[in-house]
């Protein structure tokens, strides 16, 4: 495809081969066009036909599956395509539950947005679709297919970017409609749990599991302490829900909210990144000299983890025995607090605020409590946040600022960074490196590790040793690397995985974005980073207060798990 110009509406707009599409091009002559299903990220598919265009000699065509070509003239909005966009609409609204007040995405639907933004107010149609069965088997999130209008969104993201084929439409004609093999429940298929189908979910079909009524239910119960952690990731996405930029830190802000609607202690998550980054660098530094269970692999993305459990358990050995840090943290937290809850009367509940779907999943594996109490009482995503901040009543651009409680709301700039992809492995070689100067950081930022490559690698020399990193980010190209490593092709020593695009900043249980605004997310975290009061997580000064006390004899305990596979959970030391 050559650079050329079109005109659009009669608004001269040159491209390049940066734009795939005609659709591209009227974004950039300042046109939104109407869709469902295209989504820049993922293979074009065209079922829609919403975002039909008009030539100058009356042909239409969907601008998604449109190429741009010099000299090209079109119009967008004539009242032909106004009368064809109606249309589906209305065919699609007639085939399509309306229960909208009572939609978990009631005024953040793009169906509904559509209706209101081509006033279609009456249905001449009945909805004669049947009524399918709602699955709220999965731990992660919910599935109503009674909301699907086919758009396909979720089977692409699925096979394309997770590599995963959950979901995959069945039937034909009339009886078209999306389901799992079998249409067996979520929780009895291979799914990790990582939302990325509800994350591109254009309606309610498919949602992040609500769990804000056990969440009220907690802070509004007086025999319990509410003690919240914060993950990196929210601070610089949950902003954009008030017209904040993305990347913008807004962790003193939620701090406020929090306490406003009743939370006794808030922490931030990077004190148990901190932990994460000493326990899994001393182990990869073991497992380097010893030659045993190279590469080693990250096991802070819970996704990745099932997925090794059940796609790949010959990798199982390889995974990094450290918890991930809202683990870390709320294993520290609970038996810290158990004596001061004997004391005090009251029971700590313990509320995860993660970017992630999958944490929901984490939370709640067995393995992970004690006594049958979890570690982690509920995780809410940033979305049923943002919803609890709605209900509050709370102006959250007007909050004053007001910092993480101490002990545990200290943490490092490496820390800061876990929620990028490459974050986890360039705070552990900030950590492995014996060189602690300026220069030694510069070198690493720029090794490679930080970039937006699906699969990316970069030497590091620690000691006398070339260290080999393998940065990966999407199950589908984690799937790929996995590939080459079993045949030979790569040869590393340290192995990255997170399951989102982008790293958890990309999470699903994030405010929706393209890739554009989650770089923007991850770059507000490196700039956290450059501002932190220390940047390698063993300068800590809590955590080497803690661990000259009694961590250390007991960092196996509270801070390990040897994953066995699905099935064959072993905690260590639980």
């Amino acid at each position: 495809m050559a650079n050329g110009i079109m005109y659009v509406d009669n608004i001269r707009v040159e491209f390049d081969d940066s734009h795939k599409s005609v659709l591209e091009v009227c974004q950039k002559a300042g046109v939104e066009m109407p869709n469902f299903c295209f989504h820049s990220d993922l293979s074009v598919y065209g079922a829609c036909r919403m975002c039909m265009v008009e030539d100058d000699k009356g042909g239409i065509e969907a601008a998604c599956q449109m190429a741009p070509r010099d000299g090209l003239r079109i119009r967008t909005n004539t009242s032909r395509l106004l009368r064809y966009r109606r249309t589906i609409l209305e065919l699609i609204l007639a085939a399509h539950c309306r229960d909208c007040t009572t939609c978990p995405k009631n005024g953040d639907c793009r169906l509904q947005n559509m209706a209101v933004r081509f006033g279609i107010h009456d249905i001449r149609f009945d909805d004669t679709r049947p009524k399918y069965e709602e699955d709220h088997s999965s731990k992660a999130i919910s599935v109503d297919m009674s909301k699907c209008i086919l758009c396909g969104d979720c089977v692409r993201v699925c096979e394309e970017m997770q590599g995963m084929s959950i979901l995959r439409f069945v039937g034909r004609g009339p009886n078209l409609r999306i389901a799992t093999a079998g249409d067996a429940k979520l929780s009895a298929t291979h799914c990790v749990s990582c939302g990325q189908c509800s994350a591109v979910c254009t309606t309610g079909a498919i949602t992040v599991k609500n769990e804000i009524g056990l969440a009220w239910k907690a802070l509004h119960d007086p025999t319990k302490r509410v003690v919240v952690q914060i993950a990196p990731a929210v601070r610089v996405a949950l902003g954009e829900a008030y017209r904040i930029p993305p990347g913008q830190n807004v962790l003193d802000q939620l701090v406020s909210a929090l306490k406003i609607m009743g939370a006794d202690e808030v922490y931030d998550t990077i004190f148990g990144a901190d932990l994460t980054v000493r326990e899994e660098g001393d182990e990869f530094m073991r497992r380097l000299e010893s030659g045993e269970n190279l590469p080693l692999m990250t096991s802070c993305c819970p996704a990745w983890v099932r997925y090794v459990e059940q796609e790949r358990p010959q990798f199982l050995k390889n995974l990094s025995s450290a918890l991930s840090p809202m683990q870390m943290f709320a294993t520290v937290l609970k038996d810290r607090y158990a004596k001061k809850d004997s004391e005090d009367g009251r029971k700590t509940f313990h509320i995860a605020i993660m970017p992630c779907t999958a944490k929901k999943m984490e939370a709640a594996r067995p393995e992970f409590s004690r006594d049958g109490v979890p570690n982690v009482d509920l995780v809410l995503t940033t979305q049923e946040v943002i919803r609890m901040m709605e209900e509050s009543g709370i102006l959250f651009e007007q909050l004053e600022k007001e910092s993480p409680d101490l002990p545990y709301g200290m943490g490092s700039g490496a820390a800061e960074i876990f929620g990028s992809t490459g974050g986890v492995a360039e705070a552990v070689v900030r950590h492995c490196l014996p060189d602690k100067s300026k220069n030694a950081l510069r070198m690493i930022e720029h090794s490679g590790l930080r970039g937006t490559d699906p699969i990316r690698f970069a030497t590091v020399k620690i000691g006398e040793r070339d260290v080999r990193v393998a940065v990966v980010n999407g199950l589908g190209n984690a799937k790929t690397l996995l590939d080459q490593i079993e045949s030979g092709e790569v040869q590393v020593d340290i192995v990255e995985v997170m399951s989102c695009r982008s790293g958890c900043v990309g999470g699903a249980g994030q405010p929706y974005a393209l890739m554009s605004t989650k770089l923007k997310r991850a770059a507000g975290l490196y700039e956290i980073d450059k501002s932190a009061m220390f940047k390698r997580s063993e300068r800590n000064p809590v955590l080497n207060t803690m661990y000259a006390e009694d961590l250390t004899e007991r960092r196996h305990e509270l801070l390990h798990h040897s994953y066995a596979g699905e099935g064959h959970e072993e905690a260590s030391g639980k």
